[in-house]
């Protein structure tokens, strides 16, 4: 990242006051600065900054507009918009977690394949911010940004196992890799065969970390590198951000990092099933039946809907040991994003008052979901005439639904359990955010855990 926070003011630290929208002459701002401000039609307009002269002609702070309905996350834009040097908030903030995290969020850059940023930008954590905290947010949305981010050539399912492990040892976590043929004699059949045609082995990824008397807390994520549809090829335009298909596997192997790193008190396991779903002699078909891990089969209506299916072998390997809490994440659906647009990922859960707890936690945290129905009156739409149950429907209406009803096929023994349909992907800069890659849910849910198992 290109911006940093500091714990104390230094000597050349500039202020920084916060102007909501037409309340310039509250402010508090000296008579120079007042009438700089009123010169440059300054008014506290969303977003804006202006910077404030010295006496010299030098930079001697600036002010930043937070408009009349204030975006909690809009300090981000700060880390853009300010030159380079050490800065603080004139004053104080009403969620300077968020504001300090928002900061850090807004500078972050992707420069894997391209010159490495020079600028240096710096920001006094505001009063009562917990610096740990924040920082530990922002590392693991940078991880799961540049995870995403990085295309397939150089993040395919060797490359992903390779981030599990680095995170696992970071934490001293323990890793365990099922793949090639060996998925088929472990009995997950539909990982080996949305993955088989791929030039690197399908594998299922698989972290533990914590005391095995701990309250079990399980995390799966989508771990599809690349997805050109398989034999039900998507076209050119749809596979230009296929990249992003493992935005489950990175936020998920996020949350579990942020889990380790606050030394949160669970038995964390982490599954990602990682696979390529390309096109070969060897891939799978449509109209194939595929028999999975907990012995359901399943009639293949298209080979682009294949997420559901490595997804369905690790939830069931997940269900049977029955954790208390079951998350998975997810680029599944374009319904999705027809239903809720790409800033608003839905979740579905079996358990009411988690339900309940995730969207309080996300509010509380401005990292906005929101809960769809498990409508069962849909299940029928599932239906196959050769096979307990087909991977699509035929109608094309409630997709998102029904491949959450796909999945809690899979879910029957766990109490709580939770599916996120993630988009993983910011089509516009936000404040806080550059086009890109994008941690979705994750501090909504670390949130939650960490007010549900609180670190002694």
């Amino acid at each position: 990242m290109a911006a940093e926070i500091t714990a104390r003011k230094s000597r050349d630290s500039k202020p920084i006051w916060f102007v909501r929208k037409g309340e310039l002459e509250a402010a508090g701002l000296e008579s120079a600065t007042l009438s700089w401000a009123k010169a440059n039609g300054f008014d506290g307009q969303a977003g804006r900054v202006l910077t404030v002269p010295g006496v010299n002609g030098e930079i001697a702070g600036a002010l930043f507009g937070l408009g009349k309905d204030e975006n909690r996350l809009a300090a981000g834009k700060l880390a853009t918009a300010l030159p380079d040097g050490a800065w603080h908030i004139a004053g104080a903030v009403n969620e300077p977690d968020l504001t300090a995290l928002s900061f850090l969020l807004g500078g972050y850059k992707f420069t894997r394949y391209t010159k490495k940023d020079k600028t240096s930008i710096s920001l006094t954590l505001p009063e009562g911010a917990d610096k740990a905290d924040v920082k530990r947010l922002a590392k693991a949305v940078a991880l799961a940004r540049d995870l995403i981010n990085t295309p397939t050539n150089d993040m395919g399912p060797v490359a992903l196992e390779t981030a599990v492990r680095d995170v696992a040892d970071e934490h001293k976590a323990s890793v365990n890799v099922v793949k090639g043929d060996a998925l088929l004699k472990k009995n997950f059949p539909m990982i080996h065969a949305v993955g088989r045609a791929g030039s690197e082995e399908p594998r299922l990824i698989d972290l533990e970390w914590g005391k095995k008397n701990a309250p079990k807390v399980t995390l799966v994520g989508k771990g599809v590198c690349f997805d050109t549809g398989g034999l039900d090829i998507k076209p050119a335009s749809s596979m230009l951000l296929m990249k992003k298909d493992m935005g489950g596997a990175a936020n998920v192997l996020a949350l579990a990092q942020l889990i380790m790193d606050a030394k949160l008190p669970v038995r964390l396991r982490l599954l990602i099933p990682a696979v390529e779903n390309s096109i070969a002699a060897n891939a799978f078909r449509p109209s194939d039946v595929l028999t999975s891990r907990k012995g359901l089969t399943v009639e293949i209506g298209n080979t682009d809907a294949e997420g559901r299916l490595v997804l369905a072998d690790a939830l069931a390997l997940a269900d049977e040991e029955e954790p208390e809490i079951l998350i998975d994440m997810a680029t599944l659906t374009g319904a999705a994003r027809v239903a809720l647009g790409p800033d608003l990922p839905p979740f579905y859960s079996n358990d009411d008052a988690f339900a309940w707890d995730v969207a309080a936690s996300a509010t509380a945290v401005a990292d906005p979901v929101w809960r769809m129905p498990l409508w069962t009156p849909y299940e029928a739409k599932l239906s196959s005439r050769v096979a307990d149950m087909n991977n699509v429907t035929t109608d094309g209406f409630a997709g998102s639904i029904t491949a959450a009803l796909f999945l809690q096929r899979f879910v029957t023994r766990t109490k709580t359990w939770a599916h996120f349909d993630i988009f993983g992907w910011n089509p516009v800069e936000k404040a806080h955010s550059p086009i890109g890659g994008e941690a979705q849910a994750i501090r909504a849910l670390y949130r939650l855990l960490k007010e549900r198992y609180p670190a002694s």
